[in-house]
C-alpha cells in the first residue's frame, strides 16, 4: 500500500505584498490533527511566535463549549516551511489544491490560542469536528520573514475599551443590567460614556460604562431575580434616588456645569465612589426596604471635597490621586455605609481596622 507523501487540501491562491498566500476551510478535527511545529523550548530570539499561556486556554475553550450555536473565531494565520505547489482546478486561476509535504512544518504566526482551545473543547464536544474555521497559509521564507509577520499581525491589534465591550456583549446579564438602566434613565443617559473607558478633560459625561456595570452588579448583588427588566427598573429607581443628593450632576447633565470641572473637585464623580454607592445601595435595599429612599439624604451630609484628606486620603485618595483598588473601594463604601447608619460586614470591619492602624 502506497503511503500518502503529500497534504492535499482546496485553497483559495491570493496575493499580497507581491507574495502568494493560500486560504483554506479546515474542519475542526483537521485542526486537531495536523502537527504544529513546537516552538516553545526554543528562546525567544529562535521563536516565531510567543511561548503559549496555557492560562488563557480554559477561558477560550469554555467561550465555545458555552455558546455552541453562536460562537465565532477569525481565521488561524499559519507559515508552511516548506516547498509547496498549488494545482489550478480545470478552468480555474485562483482555486485550486494546495500539496504541502507531509514533513512539512506549520507555525502558527496568529491564532495559537484559539488552536488550543479548539482542541480542548473537541475532548468535550466530539461533535464540533466536522464545524470549520478558515486558516490563511503564508509560505514561510525563514525565521526572519516569520518573526516580522508576528510583529506586523500585532502591531496594530488593539483591544477594544471595556466600555465598548460591555456594550457589544449581549452575553453577559451584568452588561445588559448595566446597559438597559442607562437606556431607560433620561438621567444617566446623558451623564455615562457608553464606548471609552476614560473619560478625556473634555468629556461631557461623569461616568464610564465600564464603571457604571461595576456599580450596577454590585448593588443587586444577592437580589437580582433574574427578570432583566424588574431588576433594571430596581437598579434605576435607586441610582435616580441617588443622583437627587448630588445636585452637580444633575448642573451637568443639564449643561450648566462642566463635567471635568466637577471631577476635580469632588469624589462622588469618579467610578470608585459610583461603586462604592453601588455597594452601600446593596445592604440598604435588602436591610432598609421601607425607608431606603428617606436615608439617602445622608449623602448630602458627606463632605466629597477632593480636598477633605483628612476623609479621602488613604480612601479614594492615594497621594491626591483617585485609587481604583478593591481596599480603596470597600474604605470608600465604609464612609458612606457609616453616614447611612449601616452595619460595617466583616471583611469590611477588617479593612476598616487596617486602615485605622495605618493612619495612626
Amino acid at each position: 500500500m502506497e503511503v500518502q507523501s503529500t497534504l492535499a487540501f482546496p485553497v483559495i491562491r491570493g496575493l499580497q505584498a507581491r507574495r502568494e498566500y493560500y486560504v483554506a476551510m479546515w474542519t475542526l478535527r483537521t485542526l486537531r490533527q495536523i502537527s504544529i511545529f513546537n516552538e516553545d523550548e526554543l528562546p525567544p530570539e529562535l521563536r516565531a511566535q510567543r511561548v503559549l499561556n496555557k492560562a488563557r486556554i480554559p477561558e477560550i475553550s469554555n467561550y465555545i463549549l458555552d455558546n455552541p450555536d453562536d460562537y465565532v473565531f477569525s481565521a488561524l494565520t499559519v507559515s508552511i516551511d516548506s516547498e509547496v505547489s498549488f494545482e489550478p482546478l480545470p478552468g480555474q486561476n485562483k482555486l485550486g489544491i494546495l500539496k504541502v509535504p507531509m514533513e512539512a512544518r506549520f507555525i502558527i504566526n496568529d491564532g495559537q490560542h484559539r488552536r488550543a482551545a479548539i482542541i480542548e473543547a473537541l475532548k468535550q464536544r466530539p461533535e464540533l469536528e466536522h464545524e470549520t474555521i478558515a486558516v490563511v497559509f503564508f509560505l514561510d521564507i525563514g525565521l526572519e520573514r516569520c518573526q516580522q509577520m508576528f510583529a506586523d499581525l500585532n502591531r496594530y491589534a488593539i483591544r477594544p475599551s471595556r466600555s465598548l465591550g460591555l456594550l457589544y456583549d449581549h452575553r453577559d446579564d451584568k452588561a445588559k443590567l448595566a446597559k438597559l438602566v442607562v437606556m431607560k434613565s433620561l438621567f444617566f443617559r446623558d451623564i455615562v460614556e457608553m464606548e471609552k473607558s476614560s473619560l478625556a478633560r473634555r468629556s461631557r459625561k461623569l461616568f464610564t460604562l465600564s464603571a457604571f456595570h461595576n456599580a450596577c452588579a454590585d448593588l443587586v448583588n444577592g437580589m437580582a431575580t433574574g427578570n432583566l427588566v424588574d431588576d433594571a427598573d430596581l437598579a434605576r429607581t435607586y441610582w435616580e434616588a441617588v443622583a437627587e443628593q448630588f445636585p452637580a450632576w444633575k448642573q451637568v447633565q443639564e449643561g450648566r456645569l462642566p463635567a471635568s470641572e466637577v471631577r476635580e473637585g469632588y469624589i462622588h464623580s469618579h467610578g470608585i465612589a459610583l461603586q462604592a454607592l453601588g455597594k452601600a445601595g446593596n445592604a440598604l435595599l435588602k436591610n432598609n426596604a421601607e425607608d431606603w429612599r428617606e436615608r439617602l439624604v445622608e449623602l448630602g451630609e458627606i463632605d466629597w471635597s477632593r480636598n477633605n484628606a483628612k476623609v479621602w486620603e488613604g480612601r479614594a485618595l492615594i497621594g491626591g490621586k483617585v485609587s481604583k483598588v478593591t481596599t480603596n473601594v470597600t474604605l470608600t463604601t465604609n464612609v458612606i455605609k457609616t453616614a447611612l447608619v449601616l452595619p460595617l460586614d466583616e471583611e469590611e470591619q477588617r479593612v476598616e481596622a487596617a486602615h485605622s492602624r495605618k493612619s495612626n
